[in-house]
């Protein structure tokens, strides 16, 4: 009995450490104009030189060729931005045969303040924005990758129908996080008004590429898009017809809990009612997909990175 009663107080009294110490944080970060994401100078470089960046911009008059031509439409995760897809735009440009747009997720990319007031609808947009932008120029074999919180925003716009039809070969999720990790994240919603914000710590090179404070509306909104995906898993859905979806998961994700491959597996099939197809990762970093700007790659995270990237590959080019 005593036993029951130390399981039953420790949790609360956990609790009122967090709240103790979240309570005495100021609510408003300091942030660094010049070098951090959050100020109000413009690091991602897809708002300056977009043509660098979509394929929709870049290409005014596509030939037969070039509609043809397997476009990716990459989409970052939660807090980042276009250079969590760096790597894989390196990897094609040196294959060829691929074009690549890497899409900034709404809000993300430009102030604390404009990252604080958008909602997961918003972060959204720019995905469906490409996607018509393709559409409306001809292409006709477009395909998404996403990580992390990229996945369950395409995966709504899927189960939505606002994407699919006439075109849509490949979805690609690299952790897609239905679960997290993390199990605070679960609890935001009750502290989110005493949290303020959450502060995060990076590299050097990483600096610029994600929000160093992740304020607590954002989070609230991750929140309410992981538990919209859980439910429509449940409900269960069907990729449109001639939709491929390849997941790739890492196995000791310290973000996205590998359940969440689980519930993709169970409640998402394609159109034939087959299985998508999944690949569990040996691997311990969340989007092994981006190294670049990461302390201690091993070659093992290399290799497995260049696996996937292969692969992939080969997916949209056979």
């Amino acid at each position: 009995m005593k036993n029951s009663i130390i399981n039953l107080f420790l949790p609360i009294t956990i609790l009122m450490v967090i709240l103790l110490g979240f309570s005495s944080c100021s609510k408003s970060p300091e942030i660094d104009d010049n070098t951090m994401l959050d100020g109000n100078q413009i690091f991602d470089p897809s708002l300056y030189d977009s043509a660098k960046y979509l394929v929709s911009v870049a290409i005014e008059n596509p030939t037969t060729l070039q509609i043809n031509t397997p476009v990716v439409i990459a989409a970052h995760g939660y807090s980042a931005s276009t250079f969590e897809w760096d790597d894989f735009r390196a990897f094609t440009d040196q294959k060829g045969g691929v074009l690549i747009s890497q899409v900034l997720l709404g809000g993300h990319g430009r102030t604390y303040e404009d990252f604080k007031n958008a909602s997961w609808r918003d972060w959204q947009e720019s995905i469906m924005d490409e996607y018509n932008a393709l559409r409306a120029k001809g292409y006709n074999n477009i395909n998404f990758a996403g990580s992390s919180t990229a996945c369950p925003l395409v995966m709504d716009l899927v189960k939505d129908r606002k994407i699919g039809t006439n075109g849509l070969r490949h979805i690609f999720l690299i952790d897609p996080i239905v679960i997290p990790s993390d199990k605070l994240l679960s609890i935001v919603g009750f502290l989110g008004p005493m949290l303020g914000y959450l502060e995060t710590s990076m590299t050097e090179e990483e600096e610029g590429h994600w929000y160093h404070f992740r304020p607590q509306e954002t989070l609230q909104e991750l929140l309410a898009l992981i538990e919209k995906t859980r439910k429509d898993l449940e409900t269960g859905y069907f990729l449109p017809s001639g939709t491929h979806l390849k997941m790739y998961k890492a196995i000791e994700d310290p973000t996205a809990d590998a359940v969440s491959a689980v519930l993709i597996y169970k409640g998402l099939k394609h159109h034939d009612q087959s299985n998508v197809e999944v690949e569990m990762l040996e691997s311990n970093l969340h989007v092994v997909t981006r190294l670049n700007g990461r302390d201690g790659v091993l070659q093992h995270d290399r290799d497995i990175q260049s696996h996937v990237f292969y692969d992939m590959y080969y997916i949209l080019t056979h």
